[in-house]
């Protein structure tokens, strides 16, 4: 099982750093469809950006937080961020491969996970920000 992970991951390493091996891949599916995929991957790549603004912005601006607090908000959002581009790069190389072998698109937890974190995190600002408005 480990053997068959690695491969994997090797050979969706290999596709992100030669996207030209691609069209190996099957056969060329109708490029509205490639078109609408790498919309969608710009698409996690703004929420990506988003969220690193987001790190930056708890980090820089909420100064009335304590540092612990902000510092740990600043990391999840800046992590998520990261994580979020990575997942882009993979869900658009996994959504291509399915389009040209003519397979299901790929289902995902991500978009989930995504939303709930933000959420959780978004609380976690709630409470820093009027727990430090009251302590003032």
């Amino acid at each position: 099982m480990i053997e068959r992970l690695w491969y994997g991951l090797r050979d969706s390493l290999r596709l992100w750093l030669a996207p030209e091996r691609m069209r190996a891949e099957g056969t060329t599916p109708d490029y509205r469809f490639s078109l609408a995929n790498e919309r969608t991957f710009l698409a996690w790549v703004r929420t990506a950006l988003a969220l690193v603004a987001g790190g930056l912005a708890v980090d820089q601006f909420l100064t009335g937080m304590r540092p612990a607090p902000r510092t740990a908000i600043a990391v999840v959002l800046l992590a998520g961020g990261a994580l979020c581009a990575v997942r882009a790069v993979n869900h658009w190389l996994r959504t291509e491969r399915a389009m040209r072998r003519g397979e299901d698109l790929p289902l995902s937890r991500f978009p989930v996970l995504l939303a709930l974190g933000t959420a959780v995190t978004a609380l976690a600002v709630v409470a820093g920000v009027v727990l430090g408005e009251l302590g003032r």
